[in-house]
């Protein structure tokens, strides 16, 4: 088969994979998850004979959704990040970036609200990267934790909390919440109150709201019905 031929059906299962994706972190925004697989397909613009070329259930689907937003978020975390060497900088600076997502995408942000348990129990995203910054900043003496897990689920829950509230209070100040939240997640592991406040005031990247729909959705494409 000459390459052409071989690369359009690539393209074509692709498109169609990533359009159920897609699909699904609508129903997961919305806190569908009841919807049968022909609704989905149907939002999708897909055959309903395909989901099953792609997904052996809607569960499987769903966690598929939820990978796909925390590994995009992450990835976008990553690349504004990967000039900072102290791990408290970069704890700090992707927990201030995450914050900001909630306004900045909010149907991302929903997903992740909305299956709290499978997005932190995930093994990509942006857990194992809060752990890795956090063991690290303990390592090196600047955070004063000796749990982990523990750590994490303070992290974890401010975040998600700050997110809910950002969310259903539009007219609430962004700036002042979500550095002010992340002082306080940085007093709970051990940061003083002035170095929390010097982190919290450091620049963030410029370029952190420019095009960040294509930064953190990589399924926003058009699935064509297959």
């Amino acid at each position: 088969m000459p390459e052409g031929n071989r690369v359009e059906p690539r393209k074509a299962r692709t498109s169609t994979k990533a359009a159920l994706v897609k699909a699904a972190q609508g129903f997961l925004a919305s806190g569908s998850t009841n919807a049968p697989v022909l609704e989905i397909t149907q939002a999708a613009d897909v055959s309903n004979g395909s989901f099953y070329n792609y997904f052996e259930s809607k569960e499987e689907l769903w966690q598929a959704a939820i990978d796909a937003a925390l590994e995009s978020a992450g990835d976008y975390l990553d690349s504004l990040t990967v000039d900072l060497d102290d791990p408290v900088e970069k704890f700090t600076q992707s927990f201030r970036l995450s914050g900001r997502l909630f306004r900045l995408q909010p149907q991302l942000s929903r997903v992740l609200l909305n299956s709290e348990a499978a997005a932190f129990a995930a093994s990509g995203g942006l857990a194992p990267r809060s752990r890795r910054d956090i063991e690290s900043a303990f390592a090196q003496g600047r955070f004063d934790v000796d749990d982990a897990d523990l750590a994490l689920a303070i992290v974890a829950g401010s975040l998600l909390s700050m997110g809910r509230l950002l969310l259903a209070q539009p007219e609430r100040d962004e700036t002042t919440t979500v550095d002010g939240t992340t002082e306080r997640v940085l007093r709970a592991l051990g940061v003083s109150a002035n170095e929390a406040q010097r982190l919290c005031r450091m620049e963030l990247p410029a370029n952190y709201s420019v095009d960040v729909r294509a930064a953190v959705d990589p399924t926003d494409g058009k699935g064509g019905r297959h």
